[in-house]
């Protein structure tokens, strides 16, 4: 009888420290990004807004439930090669929960086989090809970043007018082509009367510049040439071939801040973007602008926000899960969840798991105090009034 009692003593303080123990397990997360190569300037911004949604969603414990949040950084280079074994090393061997990223939507291409062969979630930020939540999607997949769809028809808002006539310039891989795909797509009353694709490392755009004007300069009504570009090269310094004396515009959507100082030249030009940090209005994006510009003694960019919205989404199936990171668990909690980012609340589709988000028409403002364009609001574009296809094979 004593033993018995004493057995049965251990056992419970065994089972004690058991929980214990499990309560007090990491969650680990791989942020698989491209921490260099030619968007690496994007990639460090979603890194910084990462981070800061981690911290805001746990109150800045790091903590999910008695769950440390612990972050494992994986460099894809921007080469999709790289990018699937990092992802691949990050599962297998680091053994994540989920992993998040990356920015080439290349790589994302690349990575997301790896995630439906280890039966992980990777949650993309901010590779934006429409594929990634369309024909190459599984259902280990969610997007937070906006997709090339979502890019295309808020752009439309601002173009897709009777008697306008568009010539698209953008890049000859995923990101353009998506782009260009949708952008086609969504236009109803303009004509779009050309397509002009260039390798991602184009510095010298004149060839294409000129195709373009040769196609647009003897048409009627207005003339816009549609610039869809990331990452390295100017392709703005086609306004120095002077497409004003055959009548033609310039139009783009948002950008980082360093790319908006190229908008300087372009006072009045319309378009519509994901993020500018003076537009959205909620208790989010006031502490992400007021803790950036302490921080680091500029606004949060472009791709901070979206790296924050990232951070927060987890943090929030987590608290629904409360701690659970298996990926069942994590897929049907995420499946039609609703979370708070600093552009306002976003909703992960349940057909797709791409994120409902709204976008912004603006038309750029320009001050001499500041050193980039503004993108003044024209008015917010609700989620309710793009419609964003449904594309994938589920």
């Amino acid at each position: 009888m004593q033993k018995n009692r004493k057995f049965m003593a251990g056992l419970a303080l065994s089972l004690l420290f058991g929980a214990s123990a499990a309560v007090a397990q990491d969650i680990k997360i791989a942020h698989v990004y491209d921490k260099t190569g030619v968007l690496e300037a994007y990639a460090k911004q979603t890194q910084t807004g990462l981070l800061m949604g981690l911290e805001y969603a746990t109150n800045g414990t790091m903590m999910v439930n008695g769950h440390k949040i612990v972050l494992v950084e994986k460099d894809t280079q921007g080469k999709p090669d790289v990018a699937k074994s990092q992802l691949a090393s990050a599962y297998a061997d680091d053994k994540v929960a989920l992993a998040i990223g990356p920015t080439s939507s290349g790589a994302a291409l690349a990575m997301l086989p790896v995630a439906e062969e280890y039966k992980k979630i990777l949650l993309v930020e901010p590779a934006v090809a429409d594929s990634i939540t369309g024909d190459k999607w599984n259902r280990f997949i969610f997007r937070t970043g906006r997709n090339s769809s979502q890019d295309a028809i808020s752009n439309a808002v601002a173009l897709d007018k009777a008697g306008v006539n568009i010539a698209t310039l953008a890049q000859d891989y995923a990101f353009g082509k998506d782009f260009v795909k949708a952008f086609r797509g969504a236009i109803k009353n303009a004509k779009l009367v050309h397509e002009e694709y260039l390798p991602a490392t184009t510095t010298d755009f004149t060839a294409g510049a000129q195709r373009i004007f040769d196609k647009l300069k003897d048409l009627k009504g207005r003339k816009i040439i549609f610039i869809n570009w990331a990452g390295g090269g100017n392709p703005f310094k086609i306004a120095d071939l002077n497409p004003g004396r055959y009548g033609i515009e310039i139009a783009t959507g948002g950008n980082i801040l360093p790319a908006l100082a190229a908008y300087k030249a372009f006072p009045g030009l319309e378009g519509a973007a994901y993020y500018y940090y003076e537009i959205p209005k909620n208790p989010v994006n006031k502490w992400l602008v007021a803790e950036h510009q302490k921080r680091f003694n500029t606004p949060p960019d472009f791709f901070t926000a979206g790296g924050m919205s990232a951070g927060m989404a987890v943090v929030e199936a987590l608290k629904k899960t409360k701690g659970d990171a298996s990926t069942e668990k994590l897929i049907a909690t995420m499946e039609g969840m609703s979370f708070e980012t600093p552009k306002g609340k976003m909703t992960f589709r349940k057909e797709d798991h791409q994120a409902m988000q709204p976008m912004y028409h603006f038309k750029i403002k320009v001050d001499p105090k500041v050193a980039w364009a503004i993108p003044e609001l024209v008015r917010e574009i609700p989620i309710s009034e793009m419609q964003i296809p449904i594309t994938n094979k589920r």
